[in-house]
């Protein structure tokens, strides 16, 4: 049945081999430019997962990070191959890793409980080792780490988003299934009533599901896009429904599309949470399309999802999603404020993150209602256990006190999850 999942690659120009000057472990710092690198002894990794890497010429400071995921039967140079995500690292400076399996099936471990949860072992924690060891070695920023993978990687790129949702900022799945779809418990790595499309269940099941992967948590989710074919015969084509089903109910927004539009032909793209390039989830449907999905072009529709195509359409702030209100009690060296977030949007924020820039000269020195980080510049107050859900017309209060050097005024604006925010 395993077989069953091979997804070949699409046609690509011929690459030069990896080679042996590439075998570097983290110790060595960075690798070779412009090439696929393979790394070694890059930290725990259950599971025996190899680790490649591309990193441009022009590598950007504090670069996004994005993984690669093959396909069943594939490896990582083989997603390099039959991808574009190296051509556009070099035109806008991102990191790509690609891991890739050493088991038999090469087929990637979503189905045990190991790899359900988070910090259980198996393929996640490697790849969050390789995520860790980019991070150290290139200072990339931790806020943009993304996934995408396709086939058996779009299955990990589910995996991935639900048991690291503190690591990823969002994931894009081609051919996939939702978080969990494929569990088994008797050591088996394949599921046949969620491959052929009949495990069906509630939004909040399927959510639950990727909640009970990290108990407690209660930070922001990654954004999800989704991508599959109506005639898909290896994982059909219910798992696309039922995978909006999931994000959907994970990020706490109707199922009911804010927006649907066809931006190629036998496309439908439908939008929930959000009508611009950052709604919380983004479902592509392909008519007549089968397992064979990926297509050259597609990546770079992939990273204006993500936020790194800067020359596609700026990733859009959803209109009247959330309003602030600030007020500031000052004396010679020091002030308190007072901030008040209200969701002005139609749908519940669970897990928020407010973004705002200090004036110059200020320094957080405590606060309440939040965690603050850094101290000074430009910081990010994220909501605490109590107070990480905000309800439709909903608000919440937050402080800080801070040091000043003559300038006590309140920040100019304020981003709710990257979303622009009403000041007020």
């Amino acid at each position: 049945m395993l077989a069953a999942t091979v997804l070949t690659a699409p046609a690509a120009a011929a690459r030069e081999p990896v080679g042996e000057s590439g075998r570097e472990s983290a110790r060595d710092a960075a690798v070779p430019a412009a090439a696929l690198t393979e790394v070694t002894n890059f930290g725990t990794n259950p599971s025996n997962l190899r680790m490649y890497v591309y990193v441009p010429e022009s590598v950007t400071p504090n670069p996004a990070v994005v993984v690669a995921v093959h396909w069943c039967t594939g490896s990582g140079p083989d997603m390099y191959n039959g991808t574009e995500y190296d051509t556009l690292a070099d035109q806008y400076g991102f990191i790509v890793l690609y891991p890739s399996v050493t088991r038999s099936s090469k087929c990637f471990d979503v189905s045990s409980p190991q790899a359900l949860r988070r910090g259980g072992g198996s393929d996640p924690v490697g790849i969050k080792s390789m995520i860790d060891w980019v991070t150290r070695t290139y200072d990339a920023d931790t806020g943009r780490v993304f996934a995408t993978g396709v086939s058996s990687g779009a299955m990990m790129t589910n995996v991935l988003l639900g048991v690291y949702p503190d690591v990823f900022a969002a994931g894009a799945a081609f051919s996939g299934v939702p978080f969990a779809c494929f569990g088994t418990t008797d050591g088996s790595e394949w599921n046949s009533n969620c491959s052929g499309g009949t495990l069906t269940r509630t939004p909040k099941e399927w959510g639950d599901l990727v909640r009970g992967a990290y108990p407690g948590y209660t930070g922001p989710r990654p954004r999800m896009q989704i991508w599959h074919g109506t005639e898909d015969d290896v994982l059909r084509y219910p798992n696309f429904g039922e995978q909006i089903k999931q994000w959907t109910n994970v990020h706490g927004v109707s199922q009911t599309p804010t927006t649907t539009d066809t931006p190629q032909a036998g496309w439908t793209r439908t939008r929930y949470g959000g009508t611009g390039d950052r709604a919380s989830v983004e479902a592509v449907s392909l008519q007549g399309v089968g397992h064979n999905l990926y297509a050259h072009g597609m990546a770079s529709r992939v990273l204006t999802f993500f936020g790194l195509d800067r020359s596609g359409p700026a990733p859009q702030p959803q209109p009247g999603a959330c309003k602030v209100t600030s007020t500031v009690n000052a004396w010679t060296t020091g002030l308190t404020a007072s901030v008040t977030l209200t969701n002005t949007g139609t749908t519940t924020v669970n897990g928020w993150k407010l973004g705002f820039t200090l004036p110059a000269g200020q320094t957080v020195t405590g606060g309440w209602g939040a965690t603050y980080a850094p101290s000074s510049g430009s910081v990010t107050a994220t909501n605490v256990s109590y107070n990480g859900t905000i309800a439709p017309g909903a608000s919440v209060s937050i402080g800080y006190q801070a040091s000043h050097g003559g300038n006590s005024a309140a920040p100019a604006a304020f981003t709710l999850n990257g979303t622009a925010c009403t000041a007020g």
